[in-house]
């Protein structure tokens, strides 16, 4: 074989190695991954603290752009002022402002937060709906804070709440592709069963903290690396670093 038709024989080869789609993520694959992250985090749960819906509907509102230990300083005071939706629709705004001010936005999330209490207070009694589409309607509450509301205080699983570390973590393993929250939850929806949407989203955001951080992932003691289809994984369990 002359060496141009080597050359272009070579460059067919990797065209076509380059062409071929990863290891597909079934569904019976997904489980085991989501097995092994059980028994890796068994304390996985929702970091944020709360006793009742409301609270927990609340501290979610201000955890947009904010960790929950942020949140979690910030909330005693808060719930202690406005202790239920109906003292938190009378708030003062610049009152509300100061309390949450360390939690970022601040402007925009004690209009969230007015709002959505007087939502809740006139259209549903004070009480916090056991309905996604009753909870989207309210300012401030988007699919991902109601999917966390329901789950967590109602056991009611109408879907899985993708932050950052569930967009991070669902698409290094393989269990999604995209970098929209939307479309990442609806493969993972279509791709784990529902009993164990709300532990989904618990079990990705505790792996995300504690092995497959953003920018320093500890692959080399990844719990699920032989199932992840990271192609960095490698890499990153070679530096020592983790």
């Amino acid at each position: 074989m002359k060496p141009k038709a080597r050359a272009r024989r070579r460059a067919g080869d990797r065209t076509r190695r380059l062409k071929t789609p990863p290891t597909k993520m079934t569904s019976a694959r997904a489980n085991r991954v989501l097995d092994i992250l059980e028994a890796a985090h068994p304390d996985a749960t929702c970091a944020l603290h709360y006793r009742t819906p409301w609270e927990l509907l609340a501290a979610t509102i201000l955890s947009a752009q904010c960790t929950d230990e942020r949140v979690n300083k910030v909330t005693p005071a808060l719930f202690e002022r406005y202790p239920t939706p109906a003292e938190m629709a009378r708030a003062v705004p610049a009152e509300l402002q100061d309390i949450i001010r360390s939690t970022g936005f601040f402007n925009a999330k004690a209009k969230s937060l007015i709002g959505c209490a007087t939502g809740l207070v006139e259209a549903h009694g004070g009480d916090v709906p056991q309905s996604l589409d009753a909870l989207v309607k309210l300012p401030g509450v988007g699919r991902k804070t109601a999917s966390v509301v329901l789950g967590h205080t109602y056991g009611i699983a109408e879907g899985i709440a993708v932050d950052t570390h569930v967009l991070r973590v669902a698409n290094r393993i393989g269990l999604a592709r995209g970098e929209e929250a939307g479309k990442v939850e609806e493969q993972l929806m279509k791709l784990i069963p529902r009993e164990r949407w709300i532990r989904t989203t618990d079990l990705l955001i505790f792996h995300g903290r504690r092995i497959c951080d953003a920018r320093r992932p500890a692959c080399g003691r990844c719990p699920v690396f032989a199932l992840c289809a990271w192609e960095s994984k490698q890499a990153w369990a070679a530096t020592g670093t983790s």
